[in-house]
């Protein structure tokens, strides 16, 4: 599949599974895999059909998702040893999609000797994909997208969605408040410029590739409070989303305190 195939794909399957479901799930059709994490009847079909329609197309890559993950742990341990792999996260923002939110998405990433060199988020209620080749940019819905640096003198503004930082301020700049909960929403915000940095707890692939290859590739940088970059197989927890790396470098120097206090 060329990179719009793929992109059709999950559009296909987002209109065959998610979007009849949305704000119409059924009784029995949420369930929790553990407390108060859930998963739908739309999770696990959407990624069924991602799943066998990538390996029909790539038969030597191993497809990591998170609903697979969930069940077989061992999934993790063969995606980072895979030297061709993609993500599928079938419907990031599970928790908004059950509540009735429009902000979740649906995520893709191809995954090369450990680097990402494709990524998509296709975002079915606000009609709008988000494309993006290592090397050729990133693109909302067919226009190039760039990240402006944050300005000279204009502080930060970040969001997360650790709890317990809300409300938190890094040194001297603005309260951290609470990002759209979604990746699948939180990568492209930050891209638009809703958002200057993200910080996240979590490191699942399924959840950052995808944003990451795109944040990178319009200007920003994705990395972890000791400084090393993001990497799609290299599964630190701690993550630093920032539209450039000024910001990038700042929200580092105070990172540790956040992330202290979240303990």
């Amino acid at each position: 599949m060329d990179t719009g195939q793929v992109l059709d794909l999950m559009k296909s399957v987002a209109a065959e599974v998610i979007t009849p479901r949305f704000r119409s799930l059924a009784e029995g059709e949420v369930m929790e895999k553990n407390p108060g994490d859930l998963v739908t009847i739309a999770d696990q079909e959407s990624e069924a059909i991602l799943t066998r329609e990538l390996t029909a197309a790539f038969p030597g890559a191993f497809v990591l998702g998170e609903e697979r993950t969930s069940t077989d742990p061992t999934t993790l341990d063969r995606y980072v040893q895979a030297e061709h792999a993609f993500t599928v996260d079938p419907v990031d923002g599970t928790k908004n999609f059950v509540h009735g939110s429009p902000d979740h998405a649906v995520m893709v990433s191809e995954v090369r000797h450990g680097e990402t060199v494709r990524a998509w988020i296709w975002q079915p209620e606000h009609e709008v994909a988000w494309v993006a080749e290592k090397g050729a940019g990133t693109w909302r819905n067919g226009e190039r997208v760039t990240r402006e640096p944050v300005a000279d003198g204009v502080p930060p503004r970040g969001v997360t969605s650790i709890w317990p930082l809300r409300g938190h301020s890094l040194g001297s700049l603005p309260a951290l408040v609470g990002s759209w909960v979604c990746c699948g929403v939180d990568y492209p915000r930050l891209m638009e410029g809703a958002a200057d940095y993200i910080l996240y707890a979590r490191n699942s692939p399924w959840d950052h590739a995808p944003g990451a290859l795109m944040v990178t590739e319009a200007g920003g940088v994705v990395g972890h409070p000791d400084g090393t970059p993001y990497a799609p197989t290299v599964l630190t927890p701690g993550i630093i989303v920032a539209a450039d790396k000024g910001t990038y470098a700042a929200v580092r120097r105070l990172a540790p305190d956040a992330f202290a206090r979240r303990s």
